[in-house]
Parts: C-alpha cells; sequence; structure tokens
C-alpha cells in the first residue's frame, strides 16, 4: 500500500489538521497532494464537529513550493487543467466557513505560500524562509498571490518581495504582515494548533459571513449596509446569539460549541 501524500488528524478538540506528506521532495505540492487535499478538506468540511482546520507540511517542512518537473512538457489543455485543478483547491480553502490557520515550518514557497495566504492566520518561526520563485522560472505568481499578498502586505511590498528573488525570513515576514505570529522554530505547528484550537471556539454562523464579506468586499456603502442587514438578521434569530446574549447577562464567557444559554 502506497504511503499517503496528506496526513489528517485531530490535534486538539474540534480542529484537524492537514500535513503535505511528500518529506523526500520538501513536501512539494503535485497533483496528488492536491487532490487529495481537495477531497480530505472537503469531507472535514461537511462534518460539524470541525470548527477549525490547520495546513502544515510533515517532518518540520511546510512545503517547498509546487513540484517543478510535473509542469514541464504540458500542452496548453494540460496548463489549463492543471490550474483549474489548483483553483479548486484555492477556492475551498478560501471559502471555508471555519477558520484556517497555516504553520510554515522551515520553508515555504511559491504554491505553499499561496495556499496559506488562502487561510486566517499564518503562523512563522525564527528560522522560517519565504520563497516566490515564480519569475525566476519564468511564470507568473499563481495560487491567487497576485490577490491575497497585496491585501496583506500592501503593493509596494508585495512588488517588491515578488521581483527581488530575495527569501523573506521568518522575523521580517511578520514584521511586514505576511505572517500573524513569530514564535520559535520548535514552537511553530504547536502555536498553529492552540490558535485553531481557540477560533474554534468562535461563532460559527457569525464567522463564516464575516470571512465572507471580507473576502468579497462591497463596492459600496449601500451594498455594505444590505450585506449587514441581510448577516445581522440572521444572526439576531440564531442560537449562538441566544448563547451570547445569555453568557453576557450572566457574566460568564460565551460557549458557542456547547451552548449552554439555548433552552432546548
Amino acid at each position: 500500500m502506497s504511503t499517503p501524500v496528506v496526513l489528517v488528524d485531530r490535534p486538539a478538540p474540534h480542529v484537524a489538521r492537514l500535513l503535505i506528506n511528500r518529506p523526500d521532495k520538501r513536501n512539494a505540492i503535485d497533483h496528488a497532494v492536491r487532490q487529495q487535499l481537495t477531497e480530505m478538506l472537503g469531507a472535514l468540511l461537511g462534518d460539524a464537529s470541525v470548527r477549525a482546520i490547520v495546513f502544515g507540511g510533515a517532518q518540520g517542512v511546510f512545503s517547498a513550493g509546487g513540484d517543478v518537473p510535473s509542469m514541464v512538457g504540458l500542452t496548453e489543455t494540460q496548463a489549463r487543467e492543471r490550474m483549474r485543478h489548483i483553483h479548486l483547491l484555492c477556492q475551498l480553502i478560501a471559502e471555508a466557513g471555519v477558520p484556517v490557520v497555516s504553520a510554515i515550518e522551515g520553508i515555504g514557497a511559491g504554491a505553499a505560500v499561496g495556499l496559506a495566504l488562502m487561510g486566517d492566520r499564518i503562523v512563522v518561526g525564527e528560522g522560517t524562509k519565504i520563497l516566490f520563485p515564480f519569475l525566476k522560472l519564468g511564470l507568473v505568481p499563481d495560487w491567487g498571490q497576485l490577490l491575497t499578498l497585496p491585501r496583506r502586505v500592501g503593493l509596494p511590498v508585495a512588488r517588491r518581495i515578488l521581483t527581488d528573488g530575495a527569501p523573506v525570513h521568518g522575523p521580517q515576514a511578520h514584521r511586514i504582515g505576511l505572517a500573524d505570529t513569530l514564535v520559535a522554530d520548535a514552537q511553530v505547528m504547536a502555536t498553529a494548533v492552540a490558535q485553531a484550537a481557540d477560533l474554534a471556539l468562535l461563532p460559527r454562523e457569525a464567522f463564516a459571513r464575516m470571512k465572507l464579506r471580507l473576502n468579497h468586499p462591497s463596492t459600496s456603502l449601500a451594498e455594505e449596509l444590505a450585506r449587514e442587514e441581510n448577516d445581522q438578521a440572521v444572526c439576531l434569530l440564531g442560537a449562538d446569539f441566544v448563547e451570547g446574549h445569555d453568557a453576557y447577562v450572566n457574566k460568564r464567557t460565551a460557549d458557542f460549541v456547547g451552548r449552554p444559554g439555548v433552552r432546548r
């Protein structure tokens, strides 16, 4: 039986973790990895017990990015099919209604950085190296990075780091906003799991609606207020607000998982 190229486990309550498992290739992402990530993530997002996702790589390395040998010799049809396959996974991550945290241990390059940027939180270590090798290969940045990277770091910084080819080390990534949290190298994965466990306690409906609107900003105040009305009308009538209000009245911390304030 072949070794799975993606491992899945439950490292904390309500948290599922997906680890790219090609250590001999520094966890490079090929078609098989993308397919398994898509299938596993789709199944996890359909599981009501999963309230947060962690992405990482086996053996302390996030990923060296796209598997370059698998890109060679493609026809135009194959190249387009490859990109559509990538985009299915991108959309699944970006549109996940639960928090997504990426643990960039060791090296994160190219496609893997795009994967992380599709999520909600990025954790790096002091020794983490983030690489954007696209132009060196004669390729345009993909996995949505020409949208997601400037959103995180601003257009001038994104333009610079995409063109100068220099690695972005962990402390710099944190300083420019590419990463949310900087920790010692040995603490990257544990920190990502702990953050996911905390995020899993958020009210699921409200989080999903907030995330959708942040990812797809309104084009006018009128549009935003209309969307706000629709979202709040749903949330005000929902069980999470019943729990949140009961916790507020009784001066306790809201429990959006068990919902003790909801009368059944």
